[in-house]
């Protein structure tokens, strides 16, 4: 590893090392994946990483090629001390919305960690009922490495999902452009209609415009 490589990792570990001065012992860091496209379940991941660790290109996962989130993803299962994962399913999200479905997909992630966690990091600034100390950080999957590390798990998670989808329902490119809006996508929501994996409030526009 270059050194300016691990100078960066080093300044993503800032609200790491600030908890583990506070004597926090098992610090989680918690992202999503899927708020926004037209279908699809939103994921969150939970991850805890050995303390210090540098995993070599862990980064915000919209900054990563797809091949290198695919890589990145083996080395932090690998090598994290615990990884949770949760899943709101469409019909979570039309009952209760993509914001509360988002924080039930995070706290089920957070609850499946093999080891609890004693501090939570969070990406962005929606706060979760959960009894444990945590911090929302705005942008946090380009500034802390756990939350990074969230990042690429929750997005690769929900990728493959898409690609699994996409054998179902090959007519709408799902391997491709993973249920975001894309003109593919919606010209084939005009075509075919929706499918089961479809979020109909987030479709409604174009089903009816």
């Amino acid at each position: 590893m270059n050194k300016e490589e691990l100078q960066r990792l080093d300044n993503m570990l800032k609200y790491e090392n600030e908890a583990y001065e506070k004597g926090y012992k098992y610090i989680c860091g918690v992202d999503e994946a899927g708020r926004g496209p037209l279908c699809g379940p939103v994921v969150a991941a939970a991850v805890i990483l050995n303390k210090d660790a540098h995993l070599e290109g862990v980064n915000d996962s919209k900054k990563l090629s797809e091949k290198k989130r695919e890589k990145l993803f083996d080395d932090i299962m690998q090598n994290a001390v615990a990884v949770g994962i949760g899943i709101s399913d469409v019909e979570v999200i039309e009952e209760i919305n993509i914001l509360n479905a988002t924080k039930e997909a995070m706290k089920e992630a957070i609850n499946n960690l093999s080891i609890k966690p004693d501090f939570i990091l969070i990406d962005g600034n929606q706060n979760i009922s959960i009894d444990t100390d945590r911090k929302t950080i705005i942008s946090g999957d380009a500034l802390s490495e756990s939350i990074a590390a969230a990042s690429i798990i929750a997005k690769v998670t929900r990728d493959r999902m898409l690609r699994e989808y996409d054998k179902e329902y090959p007519e709408y490119g799902f391997a491709k452009h993973k249920g975001y809006g894309t003109k593919q996508h919606i010209e084939a929501i005009k075509k075919y209609g929706l499918t089961k994996i479809h979020r109909p409030s987030f479709c409604a526009k174009i089903i009816n415009g």
